[in-house]
């Protein structure tokens, strides 16, 4: 009994000192990674260590106030009446276009209600050299380039003057290699991996090396497997691209609560690899730091940070869209004036004493006034040449097709242009009527 009892305290013992010798050294890991063994079951849902929801970085409160100990950039008068004139410019625009669309003189347009310290900010906190790749909203952005109102009118238009595309891009669908705005496109999400080979292109160009790619969608287009793609790509190869995510709360009439289970799309940037932060979108000063220090990091690091914009959509998806068949009216109008990024950054100016009324009332008489004269001279101005269709899709010599399909539309003008009233009318809103191609050999 006693040499049993002796033999069993023996081994305790040695198991102690082994124990306490293990709990010295450095914990073991699998091989070609840094995880730590534990001998533990243990499952994780979260990435933050607490397992709280990730923070929202704020720099001003709801009464235009900076937070105390807040991190922001410095901001001196001078930019913080131009971020504000451009975000008032965006509603300005807006009201005027989505009417006119109403009244049936553009076939479509999308509004940027409530994101405006998204967009704005966002512009403000990059470089006028960074590469911008849109989706539907960022029109701010090549208006904060100095773009100009008559480049925006003459593409929603499509007149002769549109630069983006020569009036063959629905309205809204930006480009402009001057400002270094790639074209807009439909397809959702493509423009992710996209961004992640520009990024990658900049960084291997010895000219370039100081900018980055700049890539919006919103956390709807955060479902399509291009996001993954793209986001794996400019962690992987690498590539210096700030992603930012607009989580407007709706993709089209899909909630975001319904969009995804987890911790919104900010949750998804660990998981890259990727530095990630989640900030308030309705606080342009948060926006614009929040964005000055991504793309920073981008620059330091060569590879992707993601950025997600918490904000809400106010407008309907788009002029095809009624959202109060799936969400509330009383909803929309408690968040216009709850949490209004205008009004918000609006007290800040006021605080500060940069702003009042008087300022108020001239810059919207005055936004107006320029929004008003840039529309009423693309209304006025005519279509491209009809020849201009079948320009810069090919580079070098026009293919077969095309020059099939331009000798069909030549051949059927000269038969029809002149006695078949839906074309005449047509034709008449064109540059020369058609007759760039009628009297062509």
């Amino acid at each position: 009994m006693l040499r049993t009892t002796a033999a069993t305290l023996s081994k305790r013992c040695l198991r102690y000192h082994q124990t306490a010798r293990m709990s010295t050294r450095t914990p073991e890991r699998l091989p070609n990674t840094q995880s730590p063994i534990i001998p533990n079951l243990k499952f994780f849902n979260s990435v933050t260590p607490d397992g709280e929801q990730i923070p929202t970085y704020r720099v001003l409160d709801g009464s235009g106030k900076i937070l105390d100990g807040a991190d922001a950039v410095e901001i001196d008068e001078a930019l913080a009446r131009r971020i504000y004139e451009h975000m008032q410019l965006l509603p300005t625009l807006d009201n005027v276009l989505y009417n006119v669309q109403r009244q049936g003189k553009i076939s479509f347009y999308m509004t940027t209600y409530g994101e405006e310290a998204t967009v704005i900010g966002s512009a403000a906190g990059l470089q006028l050299d960074d590469e911008i790749l849109g989706q539907y909203r960022e029109m701010g952005v090549l208006l904060w380039r100095n773009f100009g109102l008559d480049n925006v009118m003459a593409q929603c238009f499509g007149t002769q003057d549109d630069t983006s595309g020569k009036g063959r891009q629905m309205p809204v669908h930006f480009g402009s290699p001057k400002h270094h705005f790639h074209t807009i496109s439909s397809p959702l999400a493509t423009q992710i991996p996209q961004a992640a080979g520009v990024a990658y292109a900049l960084r291997r160009s010895p000219d370039r090396r100081s900018s980055v790619a700049a890539c919006f969608f919103g956390e709807g287009a955060a479902s399509e497997g291009d996001f993954h793609a793209g986001l794996l790509l400019a962690s992987t190869v690498p590539s210096p691209v700030v992603f930012i995510a607009r989580n407007n709360g709706f993709a089209i009439s899909t909630p975001s609560m319904e969009q995804y289970y987890g911790d919104g799309i900010a949750s998804r940037g660990p998981g890259y690899g990727i530095d990630t932060i989640r900030v308030d979108g309705n606080d342009v000063l948060a926006v614009m730091s929040a964005v000055r220090e991504g793309r920073r990091r981008a620059l330091e690091q060569g590879r992707a940070v993601l950025i997600e914009a918490m904000t809400y959509r106010v407008g309907h998806h788009s002029t095809s869209d009624d959202s109060y068949a799936y969400r509330a009216r009383s909803e929309v109008e408690d968040r216009k004036r709850i949490d209004n990024p205008i009004a918000r950054f609006k007290l800040y100016l006021e605080s500060k004493g940069w702003w009042d009324e008087t300022a108020e009332e001239e810059l919207k008489a005055r936004l107006k006034a320029d929004v008003m004269k840039a529309f009423k001279k693309a209304e006025a101005m005519p279509y491209c040449e009809v020849g201009e269709m079948f320009t810069d899709v090919y580079g070098g010599e026009q293919p077969w097709n095309i020059k099939e399909q331009r000798e069909e539309l030549t051949h059927l003008l000269r038969k029809y242009g002149k006695t078949w009233k839906p074309w005449s009318a047509q034709l008449k809103k064109h540059k020369n009527r058609g007759e760039d191609l009628v009297k062509a050999s």
